[in-house]
């Protein structure tokens, strides 16, 4: 095993003249118990090969990388199943949050591979999601519990992502189906709108350690963790039910301000950073790890992909 620096969150293993395909041969396990522990691992100093090597390593590790679907976020294909990381403004952040936890099904780990670092910032912050949910207060934990969370989309004819492209079909009949075997309530809305609905558990445990983690994407699909400039814009000629994503209780209620404003803080208080070089290959056990984006300045391109989908019981 190459040399490992110790730290929090992400560990670093830095590489020692060892390919990178003979380290996730030999000390595959390793790299997976450090993952579960840490919640995230940064490989640093292996020469990647690009997009394609980057590709071929999410195979050797985890196998076929899964297809983004259901998508709430602007992304382009760069490989296959490897793709650019969300392509928003480089001046607005990222909150932190966990892939696909608005889903039924989710990516167990996901993939980070820096093709081209930024001049400024950039960061991939990271939160041990183990740390945000005991910073929570016990009775906004268990109010969640009992009620569940709710997030609502709106995909307006012309207006914001299309539906075609979040479910990668123009099919309505697909699109249904989908909705059906994914528990999501679903209302088409005038000539080509659409409006889904989805309860979901707000807490789960982790498949490997068992540890209840707060893994949800209540705070971040609520407008208010939105940046001033776009949700005061949108809430210029939008009602808030109309939102192209918003979140609620369970049952359809509001979640208070301050509860929102209190959920921030557990994530933040949870939150470290790394500053990206060339090649760094960043492996997040997402049950384990929330991720976001720092603004940043110069351009910045960060390789994405997904694998080891995880539909708890």
């Amino acid at each position: 095993m190459p040399v490992e620096k110790v730290r929090t969150l992400p560990h670093v293993v830095e590489a020692a003249g060892t390919p990178l395909s003979e380290v996730f041969a030999t000390s595959g396990e390793r790299l997976r118990a450090l993952l579960t522990e840490h919640g995230a691992v940064l490989l640093r100093g292996f020469p990647i090969g690009g997009v394609e090597g980057f590709e071929q390593a999410v195979r050797e590790f985890s196998g076929e990388p899964l297809e983004y679907a259901e998508r709430s976020s602007p992304r382009r294909s760069l490989k296959g199943n490897v793709y650019t990381s969300t392509d928003y403004p480089p001046d607005h952040e990222i909150f932190l949050h966990n892939e696909n936890s608005y889903q039924a099904a989710w990516p167990k780990l996901l993939f980070f591979y820096c093709v081209q670092p930024p001049e400024t910032r950039g960061a991939t912050p990271l939160a041990d999601i183990r740390a945000v949910h005991q910073a929570i207060d016990p009775a906004v934990r268990a109010e969640f519990v009992r009620r569940k969370w709710m997030v609502r989309r709106n995909f307006h004819e012309d207006f914001g992502v299309r539906w075609q492209d979040v479910f990668n079909t123009e099919d309505r009949s697909e699109v249904e189906a989908h909705c059906a075997r994914n528990g999501l309530r679903f209302s088409w809305q005038g000539e080509d709108g659409l409006r889904t609905e989805a309860v979901r558990e707000p807490v789960h445990r982790h498949p490997v350690t068992g540890e209840e983690v707060w893994f949800n994407h209540a705070t971040f699909f609520h407008h208010s963790t939105l940046p001033d400039p776009v949700r005061e814009g949108l809430l210029a000629f939008l009602d808030e039910d109309e939102l192209p994503t918003n979140s609620y209780y369970g049952d359809g209620g509001a979640i208070p301000a301050d509860v929102l404003d209190h959920l921030r803080a557990a994530y933040r208080a949870a939150r470290t950073r790394f500053d990206w070089q060339l090649d760094d290959l960043l492996l997040v056990d997402n049950m384990r790890a929330a991720h976001g984006r720092e603004p940043f300045t110069g351009p910045r391109r960060i390789a994405v992909a997904m694998a080891e989908a995880h539909r708890p019981n």
